[in-house]
């Protein structure tokens, strides 16, 4: 398994680095690749590995590059930009694709693949990381509990590290506004609204619905029709978030003020430091629920969001080299409920202790 060929397109990202360094540990040996050749080069000859140069808007160097390769893994963000030159490559040339994507257009535009994916026999599996694996497999583990279950709500906390590619994903998504998925359909929601308490291991927090991949991913995994996803946020911050948001709503739908925010991230974000991904905890919890009022409550206790990421998305290639499977997938499609169990670190509870 660590001599089959994958790459990794945005290794110089600080994800992308994470999940090449976890690779080597683990002996694989994957092609690097981004559009910079001095911030690839000196990572791949750190590693150890080969690395190519790649502008992603020339189809033929693209095409070139991915000779005898068997998979590709994308970590260079927003997505919405990087995944589609990528994904219609692997579909012409029979290549596995990977991510991990928590753009709701992005999951949509992939999914659209199945049948093509499934005509070329490869795999399209995007969120295979902190985005959108626990999640995923969560609300996999409460549907498979509750037959007929019309309501799925996930939230979850402990995410206060982020790194400069899920930044400039945020600014990409905050002009679009909130959404939650009512009656199989994706609606709008308003920014800062519905906050609600959930308990976590350790104590209950404040949550408030956010734009999360789930929104689309967990419909395809469990056909719920009613989802809202929410995160974790300090109570005193609660007053202010539908103000704050709302104005940066506004902001942002301007151009120029969204590329301005990319270029002071790229500058001033860098990521969590080692000792914070070693140290910190990320918790998830998900409820559905059918018409009668019965329902299922479960909780992830896990690592610190970006090593998750660095460990399960290696774990994830190597289950699609070892099962082969075929489509557009999310996470639990592929590899099943349990799959997050296999992350060294990650503790499932059906109850909280009292």
């Amino acid at each position: 398994m660590t001599t089959s060929r994958w790459m990794i397109y945005g290794a110089n990202g600080y994800t992308g680095k994470l999940v090449a360094e976890e690779a080597v540990r683990k002996g694989h040996k994957p092609l690097l690749a981004g559009r910079s050749e001095e911030k690839i080069k000196p990572i791949a000859q750190h590693l150890g590995l080969d690395y190519a140069v790649i502008d992603l808007r020339n189809h033929d160097a693209l095409a070139k590059a991915l000779a005898g390769i068997q998979l590709v893994f994308n970590a260079a963000g927003p997505f919405i930009h990087t995944s589609s030159p990528l994904i219609a490559a692997c579909l012409e040339q029979g290549i596995h694709y990977t991510d991990i994507t928590g753009e709701i257009p992005v999951f949509e535009n992939i999914f659209s693949f199945d049948s093509q994916a499934k005509q070329r026999g490869i795999a399209l599996i995007p969120g295979i990381g902190f985005d959108v694996i626990p999640t995923d497999c969560l609300a996999r583990y409460v549907a498979d509990r509750v037959p007929g279950a019309v309501h799925l709500e996930l939230a979850f906390s402990g995410l206060k590290h982020i790194s400069p590619g899920t930044m400039k994903t945020m600014v990409e998504m905050i002009p679009g506004g909130g959404l939650v998925r009512r009656d199989g359909k994706l609606i709008p929601y308003p920014l800062g609204k519905g906050a609600k308490q959930v308990p976590f291991p350790g104590g209950s927090h404040t949550v408030i619905p956010i734009l999360w991949g789930d929104l689309e991913t967990a419909y395809h995994s469990t056909g719920i029709p009613n989802i809202t996803t929410l995160m974790a946020y300090p109570d005193a911050m609660v007053p202010f978030l539908h103000t704050g948001t709302a104005v940066l709503q506004r902001l942002f739908k301007i151009a120029a003020v969204r590329r301005l925010a990319q270029r002071f991230i790229g500058m001033a974000v860098k990521g969590p430091d080692m000792h914070a991904r070693e140290t910190a905890r990320a918790f998830i919890w998900a409820r559905a629920a059918d018409e009668k009022g019965h329902e299922k409550q479960a909780w992830l206790d896990m690592p610190e969001s970006y090593q998750f990421t660095a460990v399960a998305s290696v774990l994830a290639i190597e289950k699609i080299f070892k099962l082969q499977p075929k489509g557009a997938l999310t996470p639990s499609m592929a590899f099943g409920a349990d799959f997050v169990l296999d992350v060294d670190g990650v503790r499932r509870y059906d109850k909280l202790k009292s």
